[in-house]
């Protein structure tokens, strides 16, 4: 029903780095930072479509490959989880940083294809991150789309990534409903209490001209792929994104083949059909 669009915008050489800033840090939960980034002219440094990725470099530490969750016309956002050496790195830094920055890697979220379609966004954890890029952009061209249902969840009430996105700004939007959920609540919340996958079963979508976009843990998806086919949903109106798997970005490593396909040349954007014919490695 939907078909990835694989063509990938670069407007400049993504192989080369360019010195940028952090200019402002958002703590979103315990282990999790958003980091919004210029180039040292002020200025956005590429300009990325939904779903794709930078590459950030620390001098002496490493460089990684993580999703631009947001943008705007001088800046661009990072929501990045501390889970080793060099995340943990950025975890420390303050704003002024000077960062290496290169990009934009992989394909994109399929908007245009999706285009007159009710979606419903799954996420779990930081895996709200890559498609918050999308459902801004749907909001910035919300005519285009039909009813907009965002399911999100966490392990906690403070795990819960953008929350002036899930409780104020985006259940403000027209034809749109938000759905949280955590897995184990605390004196606080007063919200539901469940796993992802169970959530939306309990929520039942209907799949009629439904395009689902999601992403999150493994587990996650798999479980929520499994609900999602028990619903009726078919594997050409599922989406999800692989970004997690990618290191080099451009097919040289290796690291992120799996059968035929390279996650950073032929992805990270899939649908389900098309992990289908590859082998269960995902």
């Amino acid at each position: 029903m939907v078909e990835i669009e694989r063509e990938c915008s670069c407007e400049k050489n993504p192989l080369v780095p360019q010195v940028c800033q952090i200019v402002e840090i958002t703590d979103e939960t315990p282990d999790i930072k958003t980091f919004k980034v210029k180039t040292m002219e002020g200025t956005k440094p590429f300009a990325p479509k939904p779903g794709q990725l930078g590459m950030f470099s620390l001098i002496g530490i490493g460089e990684g490959m993580f999703s631009i969750t947001a943008q705007g016309e001088d800046y661009l956002d990072f929501a990045i989880k501390k889970i080793g050496m060099l995340t943990d790195a950025l975890h420390e830094v303050k704003p002024g940083k000077q960062i290496g920055l290169r990009g934009p890697y992989g394909n994109t979220f399929p908007t245009e294809g999706c285009k007159g379609k009710n979606m419903l966004f799954i996420g779990g954890g930081i895996g709200l991150a890559p498609v918050r890029s999308f459902i801004r952009y749907a909001f910035e061209n919300r005519k285009d789309y039909g009813k907009i249902d965002i399911v999100y969840g966490s392990r906690t009430p403070a795990d819960l990534c953008f929350k002036d996105d899930l409780f104020k700004n985006w259940p403000a939007m027209p034809d749109t409903e938000v759905h949280v959920t955590v897995d184990k609540g605390d004196e606080n919340w007063n919200g539901h209490v469940g796993f992802v996958p169970a959530f939306v079963e309990e929520l039942n979508f209907s799949p009629a001209d439904t395009i689902v976009v999601l992403c999150g843990p493994p587990i996650m998806i798999k479980y929520c792929a499994q609900s999602l086919k028990k619903m009726g949903f078919a594997d050409d109106q599922v989406v999800t994104t692989l970004e997690m798997r990618m290191k080099c970005g451009i097919g040289k490593c290796g690291r992120c083949n799996i059968g035929s396909k390279y996650v950073c040349l032929d992805g990270p954007v899939f649908t389900m059909a098309e992990l289908a014919d590859l082998p269960a490695e995902y």
